[in-house]
């Protein structure tokens, strides 16, 4: 049977913003009463809106370009343009910042803004690796004379806590972050930078995942089933990893079929009692759950496809693929595959079914999918075997 490319699993995690507590703004910086930096603070702090903020601090930085205190400038422009979604000016300020002193507030504020731009590069992923040491620093307080013990227990408790909320900010970032870096050698020299930075991560899982689908990009499929059954094994529930690896070995390996029939089918156990996100309304939980479970299917009938071609009995499949149709349609990619592969089992059947092969194969052409120049040159032959 004639080997078509399969297109590689993309995933889109569902995460949900940490809420983060107050961090020091410019820690080390000692400003001087009626000082301009003095009065810099003052018309920030008493602005009523972040364009005023950033006004006062045009203001500064035309005054005071060699001030000592530019680079803490530079942190206040952060917080401003964050307030004004200005990605864009966050990123610029935030790198100026960054070349005169580093602190928690300034790698947190361009990290948020990379996020919420969509976009990605080294300065944001270095900031990401530098937080770990900022976070350990900045929630590490001296303790205080005459301090009761019970009170610095509480105090230190409360900074516990508070590192903890920043660190899971910053691995949330990372994991928004890396599905964007589009090489697939730098997506592994950076899973590998953060494996570093936060040896002792709780998103061992997603870590994993990501491992997967990077070996995958770079075709080394030892170390990309290494880690798919790491993901698997660090979160066995999960319908997207299950679903993912189940895909790689039917479709692109063909290999550990066994495997592959059982994750599929765990996910037709596990989808529908799955409960919905917070942040997602029912329509779009509805199309998510059908996504997994179509894909599941679709799966199960590539399998049932592969083992009957040479024998012509594709009819499983072709019911397989008939139910992964209607629950794709949220899915356009996975969709257009898998209505190409419905119309080639058809043609597969004997004796052939042109009309099931011509009516699945001209759907999967109309969908914008990598699958259209496939579809489209099985479609012509299928018209030509039936005469058309």
């Amino acid at each position: 049977m004639r080997k078509y490319r399969i297109v590689t699993f993309l995933l889109a995690g569902l995460s949900v913003v940490v809420p983060l507590r107050a961090q020091q703004v410019c820690p080390g910086f000692s400003i001087v009463i009626s000082t301009p930096e003095d009065e810099l603070t003052l018309a920030y702090n008493g602005a009523e809106n972040p364009q005023e903020q950033v006004a006062a601090l045009d203001k500064f930085m035309q005054a005071h370009a060699d001030s000592k205190f530019v680079p803490c400038a530079h942190e206040y422009y952060t917080m401003a343009y964050l307030k004004l979604n200005d990605y864009d000016k966050v990123i610029e300020h935030g790198e100026q910042g960054l070349a005169g002193h580093e602190d928690l507030m300034l790698v947190m504020n361009i990290a948020k803004a990379y996020v919420a731009g969509g976009k990605v590069s080294d300065t944001a992923f270095a900031t990401i690796f530098k937080a770990p040491e900022l976070i350990k620093t900045e929630s590490a307080p001296s303790r205080p004379p005459k301090v009761s013990d019970d009170d610095w227990k509480k105090e230190m408790d409360e900074a516990a806590e508070q590192a903890k909320e920043w660190r899971a900010y910053m691995e949330y970032a990372f994991f928004q972050l890396v599905p964007r870096v589009t090489d697939p050698k730098k997506r592994v020299e950076v899973l590998d930078q953060f494996a570093q930075a936060y040896p002792d991560s709780p998103n061992a899982g997603k870590l994993n995942l990501q491992y997967f689908l990077a070996y995958q990009m770079v075709n080394n499929s030892v170390k990309a089933s290494e880690y798919g059954e790491k993901a698997i094994a660090s979160d066995p529930t999960n319908v997207e990893t299950l679903n993912g690896v189940a895909d790689y070995y039917a479709t692109t390996l063909q290999n550990n079929l066994e495997k592959a029939e059982g994750y599929a089918k765990k996910v037709l156990d596990l989808a529908p009692a799955l409960k919905k996100p917070e942040g997602m309304d029912d329509a779009q939980f509805k199309t998510y759950q059908d996504s997994q479970l179509g894909i599941a299917h679709a799966t199960l009938g590539y399998m049932a496809f592969v083992t009957g071609s040479k024998t012509h009995k594709v009819a499983p499949a072709i019911q397989e693929f008939k139910t992964a149709v209607d629950l794709l349609g949220g899915n356009p990619t996975f969709q257009g595959r898998t209505l190409f592969y419905l119309g080639y089992a058809y043609e597969v059947l004997a004796p052939a079914n042109h009309k099931g092969a011509i009516d699945a194969l001209t759907r999967s052409v109309s969908l914008a999918s990598p699958w259209q120049a496939q579809a489209q040159d099985l479609l012509g032959k299928v018209k030509k075997a039936a005469g058309q």
